[in-house]
């Protein structure tokens, strides 16, 4: 594996990136010189078709940790005060924080100033800082933003290091093809030879239901697949939902099975006891089915897998930590297509939709297995751009950042 020299990467950044990092405001104007005239170029540079695991990824992440501790050496960052969503137009106060605050980070040129007034260049910092930390790039900083500004710098610094740590062990370039699902991102990326196809939104394991770090390879996508619930969502959701709904399982399509395999009818289970563990549950493929039309599957100890969902309207949503332990993927039919486009036949996206259309039950097997990580990166830097997202699942040492 190779992997470029600490000294060629960190001096190959310091002299061709324009350093988002942080820096001291003194240090600002030098960082972005005249180029931040070009407002929407400056938010588009956070954009990158280089995926997170990358040979680069360790080295870079060490490079940004010396500007955050420099940054920390300095005394930090200022907090901007949380009493006001600040947008554009707003003259207020706390707008002369934020501009320091966002001078600081290299997210706004120096040379704009402090002043109250929130205009159109504190509008795009505001848009670049919230896309460099996994939040909607709307300029409105309301309360999801205003914690990540005030997460302190000490914090930053620490992610930086353990992240790195992490970095080194995963990045790689053995793989031609592999998925990375990041989970404190949400985030599903599709790459080969270096860089990514597709990117996905996705829908990861609640907090106290956590999606599990490991390593696979896909074997098999199943097209309208049943849904055998597992028994931890028979105990914590679906007694609770026969309890106060008796309808549930009918109106759901779900079935009930013994282990002789003979169908039982929900009457038949006592639901006020936990006698339904006992039984298998299978959802009927079709509209309304829990796994959507598609569901990646690749061996783990976890039971966990990337699925489709009807309920698209999650992926809209910032707080996606919602599932049970498997991966929701917003566009799967795309991913899909790309697993299955070394195998015998057509497997373009138009043919993956005429397979889900036919409504008919289809295993294909994967013939190059495609690898897949499911990783735990908080923070990472790529062309000079630093990233961070919460620590959803407290792992990271620093204690919860409290940004949901």
């Amino acid at each position: 594996m190779f992997t470029p020299t600490r000294r060629a990467v960190l001096g190959g950044l310091a002299s061709t990136v324009a350093m988002p990092a942080l820096l001291s405001p003194a240090f600002a104007q030098a960082e972005w010189g005249e180029s931040f005239d070009n407002q929407q170029a400056n938010v588009q540079a956070v954009a990158t078709n280089r995926p997170v695991l990358n040979p680069q990824a360790a080295t870079e992440a060490e490079w940004a940790l010396q500007q955050y501790s420099s940054v920390m050496a300095r005394g930090g960052w200022n907090a901007v005060p949380d009493d006001t969503t600040l947008k554009l137009g707003l003259s207020h106060a706390n707008v002369a924080s934020l501009r320091q605050r966002l001078i600081i980070s290299g997210d706004l040129q120096q040379s704009s100033g402090i002043s109250n007034s929130f205009d159109s260049y504190v509008d795009e910092a505001v848009k670049r800082f919230q896309a460099r930390h996994g939040i909607e790039p709307d300029g409105v900083v309301g309360k999801l933003s205003l914690a990540a500004l005030n997460v302190p710098v000490e914090v930053r610094v620490m992610q930086l290091q353990t992240n790195m740590v992490r970095l080194q062990s995963l990045s790689n370039d053995n793989d031609r093809r592999f998925i990375n699902v990041n989970l404190p991102a949400a985030r599903v990326e599709a790459v080969e030879s270096g860089q990514v196809v597709s990117r996905h939104t996705a829908i990861v394991g609640k907090v106290d239901r956590q999606s599990p770090v490991l390593n696979s390879k896909v074997y098999q996508i199943n097209f309208n697949p049943y849904w055998t619930v597992p028994v931890s969502i028979i105990r914590k959701d679906m007694i609770p939902h026969m309890q106060n709904d008796p309808q549930y399982l009918t109106r759901n399509r779900i079935r009930i099975y013994d282990k002789a395999g003979s169908e039982l009818q929900p009457t038949q289970i006592d639901w006020t006891t936990d006698e339904a563990v006992n039984f298998r549950f299978r959802q009927d493929p079709g509209e309304g089915n829990s796994l959507g039309s598609i569901r990646i599957n690749f061996h783990n100890e976890h039971a966990v897998y990337l699925h489709d969902t009807p309920s698209k309207g999650l992926f809209g949503e910032e707080y996606r930590f919602n599932s049970s332990g498997c991966i929701r993927v917003q566009n799967i039919k795309e991913l899909a297509a790309w697993i299955l486009r070394e195998n015998e036949g057509d497997w373009s996206f138009a043919s993956v939709n005429d397979t889900i259309l036919t409504g008919d039950r289809r295993d294909e097997n994967v013939k190059n297995q495609v690898p897949i990580y499911f990783t735990y990166i908080t923070a990472w830097a790529m062309d000079g751009v630093v990233h961070f997202r919460d620590d959803i699942y407290s792992q990271d040492g620093v204690g919860p950042l409290a940004l949901r």
